[in-house]
């Protein structure tokens, strides 16, 4: 028989013993006699297909994944040490199980093997019930870290909900009492999570910053309402209680050690923190305060600005940005300014996002 005969995707498909409720077993060896030995074996229970050479399999792989794969080490051209590393290194094909077929039985050959990431050996001269065992166990095992890793991401995806639902709730915590729209915290949450991505913050950092800036005004839970509805201008005892809210605020979220409500907690405790270092509660001047802290105050502040109040008309976008350039320096880190005003216009784009959301909304 040909060798190149073996060379094939799907050698069992055809004829009416296919099953398509069969595992896919791959053989790779450039022995014929190895294969027809393992056919023989395994064509009875599993869908079998074979390649003669390790460039073949990685491109039957590409076309048809197998369920697991039988390897001979020792081939020409690419061993099987090298096929093996190459699957493992792909995210796609790291998961098939690979046992190498093997006629050494040093110790040498078995670090290697599992080193680059086999799940067992099989030595030749080959056994049927070493063989049959052997796959039979490894596809169960395969099967099994399948499942689970099924079950983690969908308990993984129930607790990102629960976590997400919690920031909302600890969101609206801070603004039950206050004059401020549920809509103001997530308008700045998205401008602050803007900043911080033209900043250069990796994916994962800016969506930590957008779940955390709702929570900057945790505190608030803890003022009076006769301070925090007051209709008139606050006294400098009133102000000194209202202050307290960035203290209060990071001793609540302070008590997680999750990266979320860590970094909450310092956007609490910072975001009325000044470049200059007049801001409170501890009068922090320029990178003393964290670059989290900076980013949400201004992102707070420009919200602030343009959106209306009982006490204030909304400011356009354009008066908002020529007050922060006049406080730079100041109030504001000015490179965080010079940033802010290069995307301007998906600030406009996240303002016009809320404000049709609001309008459908009814709020």
């Amino acid at each position: 028989m040909s060798l190149n005969s073996y060379d094939s995707v799907n050698n069992t498909m055809q004829g009416s013993s296919y099953s398509s409720n069969k595992k896919k077993v791959l053989i790779v060896d450039d022995v014929p006699k190895n294969i027809d030995l393992l056919k023989d074996i395994l064509a009875e229970h599993y869908h079998v297909q074979v390649a003669k050479n390790g460039l073949s399999a990685l491109k039957i792989v590409s076309l048809s994944a197998p369920d697991i794969i039988l390897l001979d080490i020792m081939m020409p051209g690419m061993s099987g040490f090298e096929v093996c590393e190459h699957l493992k290194s792909d995210a796609s094909t790291k998961d098939i199980p690979v046992i190498f077929l093997t006629a050494a039985t040093d110790m040498e050959h078995e670090i290697k093997g599992f080193d680059v990431g086999a799940v067992d050996f099989i030595t030749k001269p080959i056994s049927p019930m070493t063989t049959l065992s052997r796959v039979a166990t490894h596809l169960q095992l395969a099967e099994n870290d399948k499942n689970n890793k099924k079950i983690i991401k969908k308990r993984t995806k129930q607790l990102d909900q629960a976590l997400e639902s919690a920031v909302y709730m600890l969101g609206d915590i801070g603004h039950f009492n206050d004059t401020d729209t549920g809509v103001h915290m997530w308008r700045m949450a998205d401008y602050s999570a803007a900043l911080a991505k033209a900043l250069g913050w990796d994916e994962e950092e800016v969506e930590l910053l957008r779940l955390a800036a709702p929570m900057h005004d945790t505190g608030k839970v803890a003022i009076p309402h006769s301070i925090l509805k007051s209709p008139n201008k606050l006294s400098e005892e009133e102000w000194e209680v209202m202050r307290t809210h960035t203290v209060t605020g990071h001793h609540i979220l302070c008590k997680s050690s999750s990266p979320l409500f860590k970094l909450a907690a310092e956007v609490a405790l910072g975001h009325h923190e000044k470049w200059d270092g007049t801001g409170y509660p501890h009068g922090l001047k320029g990178d003393q305060n964290p670059l989290s802290a900076r980013i949400v105050g201004m992102a707070d502040v420009y919200d602030a600005l343009t959106m209306e109040r009982c006490y204030k008309r909304s400011w356009s976008v354009e008066e908002a940005l020529n007050y922060i350039e006049e406080v730079s320096g100041s109030h504001f880190d000015p490179a965080l300014v010079k940033v802010f005003f290069s995307i301007q216009e998906e600030l406009k784009e996240i303002q016009e996002k809320w404000r049709l959301k609001e309008s459908e909304s009814g709020e």
